[in-house]
């Protein structure tokens, strides 16, 4: 027998990752460090993904700690039980709503031993939670080995004196909280260093201590689980969730609003042109000059955009704001559960001869902007969004689509952070799927510009946090011969092709823009996802791209 590359193991073990997450969610509930969860235990430390660092090794992974938790609700590390749900009506009730800081997601804390967590962007969105918090048990279990003595009963010193700092909410001096720092350092078997980074990631101007907190309640409930009938975690699936899930619910209802608000204001009769982007690029490209005179004369060039997106000026985001909503601009606030928000942007409210834009149709386009999906949810939500409105039972009108542009951010294979890539075709990861198109964005568009493109295939991964250095080396490095990886391309492109090619329900020759900038490499130590995000040097790609889009749809004429 032929021995297996590591590729093809780490295939295989995301084959088998997602085999056992549809087969517990069929089942409706496992305990993630009992049997049930072993299959998705072996895979994921065989897999050893480049977001979760050394989850294969003894010491306590610190960066994949950080990403994992800003990802899911505050106080999950406190929770035997944690519950998955569809929109159940929770918001309604007294529960306080948690948002995870990197994550739109409500979530609700039942108890003190509950976490429920809202699904409502599609299996996509299990697969990332349940992969993180096997993470984040799994780590916890390191903790519990490196502090309960087993055999002789006992804990670790250090243990005792993180206990106590925790279970009496001590206020600690700098010199106190610098011994905490050793104390915990031994915990994790990392460096002082180490460990004062990632306290320091997690310090509230209210809690300089959640670290040790969240370290403390890890280590705390995988102690109980350990135990001769210790109280196991456990996560469950509820029925509506069950039941929702494949059904296009969330996505029906989120597209229709859209529509109702495109009809109630006569603009189903004008151009449409979709952009599924961030809620400020396009909105600040065609506003802010005119809305921030003064900031825009003095701030030439992509300066006027590092200005708004400067955390401190929350005042001239707001003025932007005001502006566009006077002229043209209908911010649309999900409803739906989908956590995609819209802007429709009516461009005959707009002067564009300051950006140098013209407009070779009689009929001025309207935007559609749409917040980003979520893996699969894009299908959902551009399959739903390319419908006919149902205005009543009669009547039909359908959807004047003339394009539909893609700006995402990705990882990318060759290059660097801040690249910009051009995909000609996507594949779908784990199977042999694949979507070529004529892409309307070139590499020579962006000849003008100073940032690297690069231009070849993507591929659409089932998950940007289950990738690892070797299989990603045979992506790139084998005749597929890609270039980058996302998560929602092929979901896309497979709504754009049923809705232009087969169903009929916008014009076969639809024009499609796909771009990308590069928010990490997960082949560069590094510069994985882990390591942090782009920060203000993501804004000149992204407002590049921007403005690619927008001087297509305003210069090119449509024959459609």
């Amino acid at each position: 027998m032929k021995n297996r590359t590591r590729a093809q193991e780490s295939s295989n073990a995301i084959e088998r990752l997602y085999i056992a997450m549809r087969h517990l969610f069929s089942r409706g509930f496992y305990k993630p460090m009992g049997a049930s969860g072993e299959t998705l235990r072996s895979s994921l430390l065989l897999l050893r993904p480049e977001i979760y660092g050394s989850i294969a090794g003894e010491q306590v992974e610190l960066k994949g700690l950080v990403y994992v938790l800003d990802r899911l609700p505050k106080g999950i590390e406190e929770c035997t039980y944690v519950d998955l749900t569809a929109d159940e009506g929770y918001k309604h009730s007294h529960f306080q709503v948690i948002i995870p800081k990197k994550r739109r997601r409500n979530c609700f804390r039942i108890d003190i031993n509950q976490m429920n967590i809202e699904v409502t962007r599609g299996r996509s969105e299990i697969y990332d939670i349940l992969t993180h918090l096997t993470f984040l048990y799994i780590e916890s279990h390191k903790i519990r080995r490196r502090v309960w003595l087993q055999k002789d009963r006992q804990m670790l010193h250090e243990w005792e004196q993180l206990e106590k700092v925790v279970l009496h909410n001590k206020e600690l001096s700098k010199d106190e909280r610098e011994v905490l720092l050793v104390h915990l350092g031994s915990i994790l078997g990392r460096s002082y260093s180490e460990v004062k980074e990632a306290y320091q990631s997690f310090a509230e101007p209210d809690n300089q201590e959640r670290f040790a907190e969240i370290i403390y309640w890890l280590g705390k409930l995988a102690i109980e689980e350990a135990k001769e009938n210790g109280q196991k975690r456990t996560i469950k699936f509820s029925p509506d969730l069950r039941d929702s899930i494949g059904h296009h619910i969330y996505g029906d209802i989120w597209a229709s609003k859209i529509k109702k608000v495109l009809y109630e204001h006569d603009l189903l009769d004008r151009p449409i042109h979709i952009i599924s982007a961030n809620m400020h690029s396009v909105m600040n490209t065609l506003y802010a000059p005119a809305a921030l005179p003064e900031q825009a004369a003095a701030n030439q060039s992509f300066d006027l955009y590092h200005l708004l997106s400067d955390d401190h000026n929350e005042e001239l985001r707001r003025l932007v704001k005001e502006y566009a909503a006077k002229n043209g601009l209908y911010y649309i606030k999900d409803t739906s559960g989908t956590n995609i928000n819209v802007q429709l942007i009516d461009t005959a409210k707009i002067d564009l001869t300051s950006w140098g834009f013209t407009n070779n149709q009689g009929k001025k386009p309207v935007l559609i902007v749409m917040d980003y999906a979520f893996g699969e949810q894009a299908y959902e939500t551009m399959d739903e969004l390319l419908k006919p409105y149902k205005h009543s039972k009669s009547k039909r009108i359908l959807m004047p689509v003339e394009s539909v542009s893609i700006m995402g951010k990705a990882g990318i294979l060759e290059g660097s952070k801040g690249d910009i890539m051009i995909p000609t075709a996507h594949v779908f990861e784990g199977t042999a799927d694949n979507y070529p198109f004529k892409n309307q964005l070139r590499k020579a568009d962006f000849d003008d510009s100073d940032i690297p493109v690069i231009k070849g295939t993507m591929i659409s991964v089932l998950g940007t946090s289950l990738q690892n250095k070797d299989i990603l080396q045979f992506f790139h490095n084998s005749t597929w011969k890609v270039i980058g990886l996302e998560m929602e391309g092929a979901h896309y492109q497979k709504a754009i092709q049923a809705a232009s090619k087969i169903r009929g329900n916008i014009a076969k020759r639809v024009k499609v823009r796909y771009a990308y900038y590069a928010s990490d490499n997960p082949l560069k130590t590094g510069s994985t996802l882990a390591s942090g995000g782009l920060g203000t040097s993501g804004v000149k790609p992204t407002y590049t791209i921007t403005h690619k889009i927008l001087q297509q749809i305003f210069t090119q004429t449509q024959n459609l």
